[in-house]
């Protein structure tokens, strides 16, 4: 035992000796760190201005929201209301700035997108409102998203009609309703076949109890308000309006008058109310396309890498993409059985039992 014992303080000595006589372990080399992911950069060219309550500011509060969501690098691009500036701007962003989609929407920038697109074939394009000419352009790195506004505005014509017939307060017994337009172009007239076919099947007659009228211009209130003035002067109880920034001289002329009016693009009521609580109860309702959620949807899409490009979808009201507000001004102001009508017409679309007009073929 006591052998045993002589051994085993023998060999701890050894290791001992060994420990002290071993180099000093080589400090740990620090952990490289990783790189951080790259941001997807994303320009959102607007051919006009912000601030319009309507079409492009429901543009940006979409491309915000995907901006937050997943981290996107967004720069947005004012072009201005001249439309000899359209062009340019989106030649000289598509070859000078940083990104890897670009967004830009509206009838009048399909064809310039068309001249861009196929010079920079790396880059990414959706263009909302309008599609390219797949046709006619190399155009497979853009995605086009369209709205059935028609459909979404039948349901503002039918609820416009319904209204004047309604009784409330501040409607007169003509049973008129009007519209102001931004353009005498197709994508407006396809809201307003859409509207007129709406009045008429609440028993207005298309073409006497609609009085339509183009402003010649988006960004333009005084404009819109003197039209207004003029239909309401010619018997209009509501006017739809259909012209951007312009369509803010409408709710001024409704409230003046003590009339109404329908929005669009954005429930424009709750997004004025903030400001003027007055303006906003003159707007009935706002037939909605829903910009924003078409382009959140497109670029969560693209996030996913499951975006199809070279191609174009056309989003209606079973998609989500059109319909009418439905907000505490228009539970106020809208009679049970007109709201019956049109949650009736609602589903009748949803169902394909009725087939809205439109000005594209």
């Amino acid at each position: 035992m006591k052998k045993m014992m002589v051994i085993l303080s023998v060999l701890v000595m050894a290791a001992m000796i060994l420990t002290a006589c071993a180099p000093a372990a080589a400090p740990a080399a620090d952990t490289p760190a990783q790189p951080e992911a790259k941001k997807i950069k994303v320009v959102n060219l607007i051919n006009g201005v912000q601030g319009d309550k309507s079409f492009f500011d429901s543009a940006v509060r979409g491309v915000t929201k995907a901006q937050q969501e997943f981290g996107l690098d967004v720069k947005t691009i004012e072009a201005g209301v001249d439309p000899a500036r359209w062009q340019p701007a989106l030649e000289d962003a598509a070859a000078n700035e940083e990104y890897d989609i670009m967004i830009l929407g509206t009838y009048q920038m399909s064809e310039f997108l068309q001249i861009v697109a196929p010079k920079y074939p790396d880059k990414k394009f959706i263009i909302y409102d309008v599609s390219v000419d797949y046709a006619a352009c190399d155009c497979k790195n853009v995605y086009s998203v369209t709205y059935k506004q028609n459909e979404g505005s039948y349901l503002a014509g039918l609820y416009a009609g319904l209204m004047t017939q309604s009784g409330i307060e501040g409607m007169n017994p003509e049973k008129i309703v009007g519209t102001v337009g931004g353009q005498d172009i197709p994508v407006i007239n396809d809201f307003i076949v859409g509207y007129k076919q709406g009045a008429k099947d609440a028993g207005l007659d298309p073409e006497t109890g609609v009085i339509v009228q183009y402003a010649g211009g988006w960004n333009d209130p005084a404009k819109g308000k003197e039209i207004s003035l003029a239909l309401f002067q010619q018997g209009a109880d509501i006017v739809f309006q259909v012209a951007g920034g312009t369509g803010e001289g409408v709710f001024q002329a409704a409230q003046e008058v003590g009339r109404y009016a329908i929005g669009v693009d954005s429930d424009q009521a709750t997004i004025i109310e903030g400001t003027d609580a007055e303006k906003a109860k003159v707007i009935l309702t706002s037939m909605m396309k829903n910009v924003d959620n078409s382009l959140y949807r497109a670029l969560k899409l693209y996030v996913e890498g499951k975006l199809e490009f070279g191609k174009a979808e056309a989003l209606g009201v079973a998609e989500g993409g059109v319909g009418l507000a439905y907000n505490k001004y228009y539970d106020e102001f809208t009679p049970q059985d007109v709201k019956d009508k049109i949650a009736q017409a609602e589903k009748d679309l949803l169902e394909g039992k009725i087939v809205v007009d439109t000005v594209f073929k």
